[in-house]
């Protein structure tokens, strides 16, 4: 019988043992696939669909931090606009003297504005950055005052430059949503677009030339790459802000004080990849309803989209997606072609995902008014 016993208790305090240890086994994270999203390092990131600028992923988007190189994309943004990508700049000593991550550009050496910002995006460097302000500017102050203006205007309320290449300085920061935010804008901008794609190339001076290669890794490893921009201090840690384009959609990532800045964007594009899909709402110019006019030459309007409406949603939540109409049921004429007059809201499980504003058709004018005048019946007292 004790044999028994002690058998028993023996049991017991296995089954026991086994229990604890499986509570205490050390839980994995899923890596990051089909259904799960993406397991950031950084302290800060975003994944942003360039074409719709809906935000698909995003871990502490709006926390402001110094963003290192990918200031860059910003000071290439005002040379391309304010400046002629042929025109010839002179490095002067200040320009020369900045060190660091530069060219090595020489006091008094010419080069054109265009291989200058090939330049700045490629490796990083933050003499031409000074060059290429100082030029457009005037000064390297003048020009860091257009660009927070620039960066304002376009959406970046979060972001406050200090300098035009990004080396650490105090109250200079942004965010992960405002650089997304200042990439979309700057894609479109085609020479951008070709310079950051590009991963090697020769530019040239008149004291000789210049072997560059793209500091962006993803351009050598990730399919569909086509920039944008690295960025390393000590206080901002690991940088990129990357874009991939596949079956014609283009994703844009950013991640700051990365552990892993190349491992972090391509989770991030892999699972905007394949997560999403976009979807066309609504074409430009369909017609959505019809408009009563009073006081007009004509009793009706037709309400059309104003643009195309295209949206990014789950593939699993495509059967979801609901637009909601709302317009003006009744509108006293003058009416212009055009004019606003209501409203087309794209909804995933009850979530806004986009929308586009309804227009008028074609312009109505008002009736004259003796037309008007007889065209009512007026009862006048006996």
């Amino acid at each position: 019988m004790r044999h028994r016993y002690r058998a028993i208790s023996f049991l017991l305090s296995v089954i026991f043992i086994t229990i604890i240890l499986s509570c205490c086994q050390p839980v994995y994270p899923v890596e990051p696939g089909y259904n799960s999203v993406p397991l950031i390092t950084a302290d800060a990131a975003i994944l942003m669909d360039a074409c719709t600028g809906q935000i698909l992923f995003e871990k502490s988007a709006n926390l402001k931090k110094p963003p290192a190189s990918t200031t860059k994309i910003m000071t290439a943004l005002l040379a391309l606009e304010g400046g002629d990508l042929q025109e010839t700049v002179t490095v002067s000593p200040r320009a020369a003297s900045v060190g660091e991550a530069s060219l090595e550009l020489q006091e008094g050496e010419r080069l054109t504005l265009q291989d200058l910002l090939y330049g700045a995006l490629l490796e990083s460097g933050n003499d031409a950055c000074v060059a290429l302000a100082e030029h457009i500017g005037g000064t390297e102050a003048n020009f860091v005052l257009l660009m927070n203006e620039k960066a304002k205007l376009i959406g970046a309320q979060s972001t406050n430059f200090k300098n035009t290449n990004g080396l650490p300085a105090t109250d200079h920061y942004t965010t992960a949503k405002d650089l997304a935010t200042i990439t979309r804008y700057v894609f479109h901008n085609q020479v951008f677009k070709q310079i950051v794609g590009t991963r090697n190339i020769i530019i040239e001076s008149n004291l000789g030339t210049r072997h560059l290669s793209n500091t962006n890794r993803l351009l050598y490893s990730y399919e569909g790459a086509d920039g944008v921009k690295t960025g390393t201090t000590v206080e901002a840690g690991c940088c990129l802000v990357a874009s991939a384009t596949m079956q014609g959609r283009q994703l844009i990532s950013v991640v700051l004080n990365s552990n892993d800045r190349w491992k972090d964007s391509m989770q991030m594009l892999d699972y905007g990849f394949e997560r999403f899909t976009n979807l066309r709402v609504i074409d430009q110019g369909f017609v959505v309803d019809s408009v009563r006019i009073d006081e007009g030459v004509a009793s009706e309007i037709k309400a059309v989209a104003s643009t195309n409406l295209d949206v990014v949603v789950l593939k699993d939540e495509e059967g979801y997606l609901e637009k909601v109409v709302t317009v003006d049921r009744q509108i006293t004429a003058p009416v212009l072609k055009g004019q606003t007059i209501g409203r087309l809201t794209a909804k995933v499980k009850g979530k806004v995902v986009g929308s586009v504003d309804l227009v008028s058709d074609r312009g109505i004018e008002r009736m004259p008014n003796n037309r008007l005048f007889w065209g009512k019946r007026i009862f006048l007292p006996i």
